[in-house]
């Protein structure tokens, strides 16, 4: 896992650029603690920050090869879980290996097989690719976006970067959010492609973009297809139980020490019984981490969206398996600290506005960090099996809108934090309604299906293509920002491709949410576990959170010309912060997050904004 950056222009020599180049690939060096590279041609130059998990010694980039008609560099982010088979592949065709690397794998597949490359792959990777035989770049990244890619056309090439902040250490890059860039904070759509920042953009997972002298071009290598699943309940148990066996010893494969992420909830649960399962035939026993907060089960106080508190499910499952457990436990001093939430709005690049759902990730995440290296994560569950309540909820799968939207009252009106003049120009309502025909006219069905099988495929389609695209970048820049690679089991692409063609009457048989993934790992679980209801992301429920926000809030609000207020509404936060904190709700509570956050991204970025 690393950070990747670089430069291509086919009109400058960039060999006279080192420092630049220098001071983008720094941007990276939380993402790669472990070593730093540069390489530099006339029309290319490539930076690399190294976090080393496979081949300690053997896997520094860039990466280069030597051919007759040129050389091929690579600058790669990421991990090939089946980089094994891809070498011995490679060697019958006759390559030569010098590492024992992953990337050493894809830089010889690129020679093999060119862009089609992709399609061979199966893991978690962002990676350009310089081949001076064409005089281009190749961008590449992984089918479901699990890693973050960036770049920005310019005038005669291309800036890239793992993160928007390396394209935005070069004098090329304007640091400029329009009205286009400012909405998405306000939507909770994930447009395709979208980066804050004007003239950006993502490189959309499963594509491929080129950029040659002629210009940049973009192909989609993956994408979501409908086909007929003819298996009955108990092979689909049953492949879905191999899929999940296979994928977690693949992905527990590294040179450096490794855990697993435990909510004790159903999805983490089952990748933590899977993973315990194959160390202890090692030998080994497995190491696994949770968040809490101090106080939180015995004070602990159900609400619409958790029904109870995580610690007694995740006993039950430490126990069952036998791992070394650890809690990080967190207390409001902590989660409200400014400094910690600068350091999330660095690692993400946005003012996201989650508050203690970002500060105790990133907490947990640094916590980890000074045990292992590696964790795996249930992230991604509930997109893939159908977890989520409005999955189950016949009035937010059958809105016309976005069904997270339609289920979480307000997501798509007008807060009452944001200026009423901004939210008239920023058009919210009709944007949200145009990325939703926009995201439905994506989706392919199975001809002779049901009614309401095209729905449910609908719904699930939004969610592998845009809800759940929110939730890997967050995992990825606040683990990254850490040092700490954390993967993905439940993105494998085998497993996202099978669940996605089974009909809901599947995804649903025992009358509960995720079924085919209930039983297909209930071998390897507790019964209360088994038994328990979806529950999301814990988040603390102290009202001293609360209050320490306010108290942030008033030193913003005493700057009458800080840049928040072009924004939020000022009214609105002077009735916040003079608020009895007991009785402050999770609105209020959001808003003076989302206030806070404004004032450290405009403090640390420093954006020019255009929304006229």
């Amino acid at each position: 896992m690393c950070g990747i950056t670089g430069w291509v222009s086919f009109d400058a020599d960039l060999t006279q650029q080192r420092r630049t180049l220098d001071a983008m690939t720094e941007t990276m060096s939380c993402r790669g603690p472990d070593d730093e590279g540069t390489w530099i041609a006339p029309h290319a130059a490539l930076g690399h920050r190294r976090l080393a998990i496979i081949d300690l010694p053997g896997g520094r980039q860039p990466m280069s090869l030597r051919t007759p008609t040129g050389e091929i560099a690579l600058v790669y982010s990421g991990e090939t879980y089946n980089f094994t088979e891809l070498r011995e592949q490679l060697a019958g065709l006759g390559h030569k290996f010098e590492t024992d690397s992953d990337t050493e794998v894809v830089l010889h597949g690129y020679l093999e097989w060119g862009e089609a490359l992709a399609d061979h792959l199966n893991g978690m990777y962002a990676f350009a690719i310089w081949d001076a035989r064409d005089e281009k770049l190749v961008m590449i990244r992984d089918r479901m976006g699990i890693k973050p890619f960036y770049y920005y056309p310019t005038r005669d090439g291309v800036l890239f970067g793992s993160e928007p902040k390396a394209i935005l250490a070069n004098p090329l890059a304007r640091r400029v959010v329009d009205t286009e860039g400012l909405r998405e904070l306000f939507t909770f759509v994930k447009t395709p492609g979208w980066a804050m920042w004007q003239g950006m953009r993502e490189v959309e997972p499963g594509t491929i973009v080129r950029v040659d002298s002629s210009g940049t071009h973009t192909r989609t290598y993956w994408k979501l297809d409908a086909v007929p699943h003819t298996d009955d309940q108990e092979t689909t148990v049953a492949r879905v139980r191999e899929l999940m066996t296979d994928i977690v010893h693949r992905q527990l494969v590294a040179d450096v020490p490794r855990c697993v992420l435990l909510s004790g909830g159903l999805d983490s649960s089952a990748v933590t019984g899977l993973a315990a399962a194959r160390l202890a035939e090692r030998g080994e026993q497995l190491r696994t981490f949770s968040v809490d907060f101090f106080g939180q089960e015995e004070n602990f106080q159900p609400d619409e969206m958790r029904g109870t508190p995580d610690s007694p499910f995740i006993r039950d499952v430490a126990k069952l398996v036998g791992s070394k457990h650890e809690d990080v436990v967190l207390d409001p001093a902590a989660l409200s600290d400014p400094e910690v939430r600068r350091a999330v709005i660095t690692a993400r690049d946005i003012p996201a506005g989650l508050g203690d759902m970002d500060t105790s990730l990133y907490l947990l995440f640094k916590a980890i960090r000074g045990e292992s290296t590696v964790a795996l994560s249930g992230e991604s569950a509930d997109e893939v099996f159908g977890g989520y309540r409005w999955f189950h909820d016949e009035t937010a799968r059958n809105a016309d809108t976005f069904p997270w939207l339609a289920y979480q009252t307000g997501l798509n009106q007008r807060p009452e934090t944001v200026r009423e003049d901004l939210w008239q120009t920023l058009s919210v309502e009709d944007y949200v309604a145009d990325q939703y025909r926009t995201a439905v006219a994506r989706v392919d069905h199975i001809d002779g299906a049901s009614e309401f099988e095209r729905r449910m495929r609908t719904v699930c389609h939004l969610h592998l293509t845009r809800f759940v695209r929110m939730l890997l970048d967050r995992k990825d820049r606040a683990s990254m920002a850490v040092g700490l690679e954390v993967r993905v089991p439940f993105c494998d692409h085998r497993l996202v491709e099978y669940v996605y063609n089974t009909p809901w009457s599947l995804k649903s048989f025992d009358g509960r949410e995720k079924s085919l993934l209930r039983h297909a790992t209930k071998h390897v679980l507790p019964p209360s576990v088994v038994d328990r209801v979806k529950s999301p992301y814990p988040s603390t429920q102290d009202p001293g959170y609360a209050a320490a926000l306010q108290q942030q809030a008033k030193e913003v609000l005493a700057e009458r010309d800080n840049p928040v207020f072009a924004v939020m509404d000022q009214n609105w936060l002077t009735s916040a912060v003079a608020a009895d904190p007991g009785s402050i709700d999770q609105f209020t509570r959001h808003g003076l997050d989302r206030v806070l956050d404004l004032h450290h991204w405009f403090d640390i970025y420093r954006p020019e904004l255009q929304l006229g």
